[in-house]
């Protein structure tokens, strides 16, 4: 009864919950009461791990069309947002209206929020980046440097930007706030859940006493083992992510992923191909 007193004439709805539970509030709006029109606004970073259905997809199967389905995402640090820092992120939606009331609703002297049609993109941009994010705190707690964290943040994108690709989303959509801009923001500061989990781990501690420091949603962890499925399901090459499941998952130390990685058949940063294949 609370939360249909809560959306009931509401003009927006900002659905901002831990992936682990999407499912569950959008089965709690499938039986609220609010207007075909009311926009709902998708702050949510991950995956739906049953289904592998980013949180948009799951509100409009459970929604069946009601309502106006958007996503607000980018570089955004909740604790520089409140202090009013400057912050840009991005207003995505498939309705060119919807986007824009979005837009015009958040945006103000702190806040500038840019639109983008590329609803698969901008969500994906924020749930992948914090796998990427566990292996930036990983490299800065086992006390590598700034090279490898370059080429990790680097090539992370390009494992992005190709998933992305293979699942609608536009390569452009990555080079931009809701993409590169969050993958930096995340794997860069401190602020990052899933920054200070990795750095927890790359210093020594378990899996199970990082996250028990953490005391809170680490959302790279559960995406990690959404992308390897979704890397199967669309054919996608994305060996970085491999590694750092399986340092997650599997036990495989630090200094075997990255010589395992560094030592993979050479490549051409191009379009991919090894290097003995361009001189066949």
């Amino acid at each position: 009864d609370s939360l249909n007193d809560a959306v009931e004439d509401a003009d927006m709805i900002v659905v901002s919950v831990p992936s682990v539970a999407i499912a569950s509030t959008a089965e709690l709006l499938k039986n609220a009461e609010f207007s075909d029109e009311t926009i709902i606004v998708s702050t949510v970073k991950g995956f739906e791990t049953v289904s592998l259905n980013r949180p948009t997809q799951l509100l409009e199967k459970e929604l069946n069309g009601r309502g106006r389905i958007g996503v607000l995402s980018g570089p955004s640090h909740a604790e520089e947002v409140v202090n009013q820092i400057p912050t840009a992120i991005v207003a995505a939606s498939t309705d060119t209206e919807t986007r824009c009331l979005v837009q015009r609703k958040f945006s103000n002297i702190y806040f500038r929020v840019y639109t983008s049609s590329d609803l698969i993109g901008v969500e994906l941009g924020g749930a992948l980046k914090n796998v990427i994010a566990i292996a930036s705190g990983i490299v800065a707690g086992s006390g590598l440097g700034d090279n490898t964290r370059a080429a990790l943040i680097a090539r992370g994108n390009t494992e992005i930007t190709r998933l992305g690709i293979a699942m609608g989303a536009s390569s452009d959509t990555f080079s931009g706030l809701s993409g590169i801009g969050d993958l930096i923001v995340t794997c860069f500061s401190e602020h990052s859940r899933n920054f200070r989990f990795g750095k927890y781990l790359g210093s020594g501690h378990t899996f199970e006493d990082a996250l028990a420091k953490m005391k809170t949603t680490v959302e790279g962890i559960n995406t990690a083992k959404c992308v390897d499925r979704l890397a199967e399901k669309y054919q996608v090459s994305m060996p970085l992510c491999n590694k750092i499941s399986e340092m997650l998952f599997d036990n495989k130390s630090v200094s075997d992923a990255w010589k395992e990685l560094m030592l993979r058949p050479l490549k051409s940063e191009d379009d991919g191909k090894c290097l003995e294949e361009e001189f066949e």
